[in-house]
């Protein structure tokens, strides 16, 4: 584990993860589970759902694939960990929905623990929605692992699930999170409220430093600089920001990497604008590579306000200088990102940069994030789960379910 101490780190638990999809692209909550994994059995639950589902194409088929995972029971996916992809009801202002989650839910998950033979697991949780269930598993210890405003997304049941996060830091033994804002609403909700910002695969983003990486085409080809952004371009992205910096250059080379899942109409007819579309993770630093200037346009919201974005140390892990919006996590970074408060500071900051003759990925600034590493986040983890751990696991100090 990079040079941390065995103590340091959890070790001989089963762990019951609620999270999101496995199989999606990595976030948070896979790079600490992989980690944990290593020393302790994980259940890893997929989403249960957050967002009130629609009538659409999309949401019949994400419906379908869940009916075909459940029945295809629980997967021993890798060594200590396994996978489960439960049925659960996203109405979650429905009173029948919760109680047939609360019964539903537990029983099917208490069935896999029984095959692979969890005891005494720690549930821990990243999704609010998961309210109804924790604590009815038999275990020692609750934690609520929050990285979002849940409510603030689009699509959810707002009260109904600000009423089900307020039920789960209550009866959790520790609640975590991953930037100030979220601390500010959670901890009157539960003293044990702990701040853990998010970590990053520093060797992995380095990469992008490397003289061995080659740049992929698509984006080598581009006119210089590139302005590159990495990550899911949904509703929280700013495109009319970046409309703003493409008019206003229309000689450099805007590029986004990653899944649309938002209207990018406003981008269309813009030469200088190139949707490349997601790529895998491991193709990553290779893309970053290309980038000379990383860019975090966030919309300035409740939800964004309180994000802590992974790509913020993925961009400085692979070297590069980054300008964005001015949300609280970018500003907590200090001097390593250049904060910008309007469209036309964005561009300043940009000409200051390129002006400056700072682009491409430099080793002196991936080595800052050394320190941010998701080992050092999985060892600072561990020291606090183990002041609320119950002492000797057993039976007696199982939760009494609230």
């Amino acid at each position: 584990m990079s040079g941390l101490r065995d103590s340091a780190i959890l070790s001989g638990h089963d762990i019951i993860c609620f999270a999101n999809d496995y199989d999606s692209d990595p976030l948070s909550k896979k790079h600490l589970m992989v980690r944990l994994a290593k020393r302790n059995r994980v259940l890893w639950v997929n989403s249960i759902g957050t967002r009130t589902p629609q009538a659409s194409a999309r949401d019949f088929r994400r419906a379908a694939q869940k009916l075909t995972k459940f029945f295809a029971g629980c997967e021993h996916r890798a060594e200590n960990l396994y996978l489960f992809s439960p049925i659960a009801i996203p109405f979650h202002g429905s009173r029948a929905a919760q109680r047939f989650n609360r019964q539903w839910l537990a029983w099917s998950i208490r069935r896999v623990c029984n095959q692979i033979g969890f005891r005494d697991p720690i549930t821990w949780t990243f999704l609010p929605t998961s309210a109804d269930v924790a604590g009815r598993l038999g275990e020692k210890l609750v934690i609520y692992h929050c990285v979002d405003e849940f409510s603030e997304f689009t699509w959810t049941n707002k009260d109904a699930l600000l009423e089900m996060e307020r039920r789960l830091m209550r009866k959790a033994q520790m609640v975590v999170v991953s930037s100030g804002p979220l601390y500010d609403t959670k901890v009157a909700f539960n003293p044990n409220t702990f701040l853990v910002t998010h970590g990053v695969d520093v060797e992995h983003f380095r990469k992008a430093c490397s003289a061995e990486t080659t740049i992929p085409e698509e984006i080598a080809a581009l006119k210089k600089p590139v302005i590159g952004f990495h990550g899911l371009v949904a509703d929280w992205v700013d495109l009319k920001l970046m409309r703003f910096l493409a008019l206003a250059r229309p000689e450099w080379s805007f590029v986004f990497v990653g899944k649309l899942d938002t209207d990018t109409s406003v981008l269309q007819g813009l030469p200088d604008v190139h949707l490349l579309g997601r790529k895998d993770y491991e193709q990553l630093p290779a893309y970053c590579k290309g980038f000379d200037i990383a860019v975090l346009p966030f919309a300035i919201n409740e939800l964004t306000l309180a994000a802590n974005p992974l790509k913020l140390r993925e961009y400085l892990a692979a070297g590069l200088p980054v300008v964005s919006t001015a949300i609280p996590e970018a500003e907590r970074l200090g001097g390593l990102i250049r904060i910008a408060h309007t469209p036309e500071e964005f561009l300043q900051q940009l000409d200051h940069l390129l002006a400056q003759g700072q682009r491409g990925p430099k080793l002196t600034i991936s080595r800052q994030m050394d320190c941010e590493s998701w080992d050092s986040k999985v060892a600072e983890l561990s020291r606090l789960v183990a002041t609320v751990m119950p002492g000797d696991g057993s039976a007696a100090t199982r939760l009494q379910v609230a």
